[in-house]
C-alpha cells in the first residue's frame, strides 16, 4: 500500500480512537495521542512526511490561537493589583528557582534557558475539560499570558542570536519585534475607540443572523494574516497566532458560539495531529540509551518543583489546592521546549542525547502534570458516616 495512504488511514484511526483509549487508560487525551504517535512511528506506520509535518505545525499554531481566545483582557484588567503582582512574582521566582537548580546540577546552558519557559497551549485543553470558569484556570491564564509573551520574546531573541549572532542583524530583528508589539498595542487601542463610537461595526463584521459563517471566516482570516505578518518580519509565528486569538476574544467576546466552533475544529482535528506528530518525532529506540530517561526525569522534576515552590506566593489568592493546580498547569511548555530542542540540535549546539532528553522531558511533564491535575479534580470527599 502507498505510504501516504497508510499514513492517512493511521492518522484517521488515531484521531478517532484516542478518546476511547484515553477513557480506558484513564489518562488525558493529549498524552495518549503523544504516546500513540511514538508507538506507531516506532513500528513504522508513521514515517517522515512533509505534508503531515506542515499540518502539524498549523495544529500547533491553532492551539496557541485557541489559547489566545481563552484570554479575556477586560477581565484581566479588572483583576485586583495583588493578583497581577503575585502572578509576576510567581514568574520571577519560578525563573530564579529554575535557573538556580539547572546551574546546581550542571545542566546544559540551553536546557537551563528552556526551563523557565511558559506556554498556555495545553491550558486551553484543560480549560475545555474543566471549564474556564474554574478559579485556578482563570488565575493560571493571567500568569500564563504574561509568561507566554515573555517566553516567546525570549525564544525569538534566542533564535535570532543563534542564527545572526551578536551584531547589527540581531538589533534589526529585535527592533522589528519591539515595533510589532507597539503596533499591536496601538491598533488595539484604536479599535477599542472605533468600536466604542460605532458599536454597529461588530454586528457588520459578525452578524447575529449569519448564514455564511462570517464569524469563522473573520477569525481564520485574522489568524492567517497575523501569521503572514510574522513570516514577513521573520519573527516567531506562535506570537502572531496567540495575538490573533486574543484579538478575537477582546473585540468579539459577545459571540459565545464562535469559541465553541473554533474549539471543535481545533480539538477535533488540527490539535490531535500536532500531538501525534510530537510523539512521532521521538524515537522510542533511544529510550535504552544511557542518560536519556534519567536526564529527562531530572529536567522534568526540576521544572515542576521550581513552579511548585514559586506557587507558594499564590496561596493567599485562592488557597493551597488552586496554587498547586496553577503550578502544574503551567509546567507543560511542550511546544516551546520542542522548539528550543529543535533549534539547538539543528545549529549543532545540542548533541543527540541532550535533544532526546528535552523532547522526552516535555512528554513526561504532560503525563505527570495532567495526571495529577485529573486526580486532584476528580478526588471526592466522602462524607463520614454518623
Amino acid at each position: 500500500m502507498d505510504a501516504n495512504i497508510t499514513l492517512i488511514l493511521i492518522l484517521s484511526f488515531l484521531i478517532w480512537g484516542s478518546p476511547f483509549i484515553s477513557r480506558f487508560l484513564r489518562m488525558p487525551i493529549p498524552p495518549v495521542e503523544i504516546i500513540l504517535g511514538a508507538i506507531f512511528a516506532y513500528i513504522g506506520f508513521i514515517e517522515h512526511n512533509e505534508y503531515f509535518n506542515l499540518i502539524a505545525k498549523v495544529g500547533f499554531l491553532y492551539l496557541l490561537f485557541l489559547a489566545g481566545m481563552e484570554v479575556d483582557l477586560k477581565q484581566i484588567t479588572k483583576e485586583p493589583k495583588e493578583v497581577i503582582q503575585k502572578s509576576i512574582l510567581f514568574l520571577l521566582l519560578m525563573t530564579l528557582f529554575s535557573i538556580s537548580s539547572g546551574l546546581i546540577f550542571g545542566l546544559h546552558p540551553i536546557i537551563i534557558i528552556s526551563m523557565p519557559l511558559i506556554s498556555i497551549g495545553l491550558l486551553a485543553s484543560l480549560s475545555k475539560v474543566y471549564g474556564k470558569e474554574q478559579p485556578w484556570i482563570r488565575l493560571a491564564l493571567i500568569a500564563g499570558v504574561i509568561g507566554e509573551i515573555g517566553s516567546i520574546i525570549a525564544l525569538t531573541i534566542f533564535n535570532a542570536t543563534i542564527t545572526t549572532g551578536f551584531g547589527f542583524a540581531l538589533l534589526i530583528k529585535l527592533g522589528y519585534l519591539v515595533l510589532f508589539i507597539l503596533a499591536v498595542y496601538l491598533i488595539y487601542r484604536s479599535l477599542q475607540l472605533l468600536f466604542w463610537w460605532f458599536p454597529e461595526l461588530k454586528n457588520i463584521l459578525m452578524p447575529k443572523l449569519d448564514t455564511s459563517d462570517q464569524d469563522i471566516r473573520l477569525a481564520m482570516a485574522l489568524f492567517f494574516i497575523l501569521i503572514a505578518v510574522m513570516l514577513s518580519l521573520d519573527l516567531k509565528l506562535a506570537l502572531g497566532a496567540f495575538i490573533a486569538g486574543v484579538a478575537i476574544s477582546a473585540f468579539f467576546h459577545h459571540e459565545k458560539a464562535l469559541e465553541e466552533k473554533m474549539s471543535s475544529l481545533g480539538f477535533g482535528f488540527l490539535v490531535p495531529l500536532f500531538f501525534i506528530n510530537v510523539g512521532a518525532s521521538f524515537d522510542l529506540a533511544a529510550l535504552p540509551l544511557e542518560g536519556v530517561v534519567s536526564g529527562a526525569l531530572l529536567i522534568t522534576v526540576l521544572m515542576i518543583v521550581s513552579r511548585l515552590l514559586a506557587a507558594i506566593v499564590l496561596k493567599g489568592i485562592s488557597g493551597s489546592k488552586d496554587a498547586l493546580l496553577i503550578a502544574l498547569s503551567l509546567s507543560m511548555p511542550l511546544t516551546l521546549l520542542v522548539a528550543v530542542a529543535t533549534i539547538g540540535y539543528e545549529t549543532k549546539l545540542l548533541d543527540l542525547l541532550t535533544y532526546y532528553q528535552l523532547i522526552l522531558a516535555s512528554i513526561f511533564e504532560i503525563l505527570i502534570s495532567m495526571t495529577i491535575i485529573k486526580i486532584l479534580q476528580t478526588k471526592k470527599h466522602i462524607p463520614l458516616k454518623k
